[in-house]
């Protein structure tokens, strides 16, 4: 992994967990802890645009309220809906 790799995942991992609610900056810091290391740059790319999407949008994905429009359905949304959070012992 080059450096430009390695600075792009380290601030997507900053800016998952420090989006503005508790409940996002928990739920997406601990999703992108858990796969942002092993995503390609392609799923990367997939991976900023959720989260340049609005908390109350990705909130009511995330919980169900209103599914995702299908432009927006990509594995890595796939993976982050089926992603369930473990609360830190």
């Amino acid at each position: 992994m080059n450096d430009a790799q390695e600075i792009r995942r380290k601030r997507l991992l900053y800016q998952s967990g420090h989006r503005g609610t508790k409940e996002s900056d928990l739920l997406l810091g601990a999703f992108a802890s858990a796969h942002v290391h092993s995503f390609t740059p392609e799923q990367l790319d997939r991976y900023e645009a959720i989260l340049d999407e609005s908390d109350p949008d990705l909130f009511d994905w995330l919980t169900l309220r209103h599914e995702p429009p299908a432009e927006k359905m990509t594995d890595v949304l796939r993976l982050l809906l089926d992603f369930r959070y473990q609360r830190p012992s």
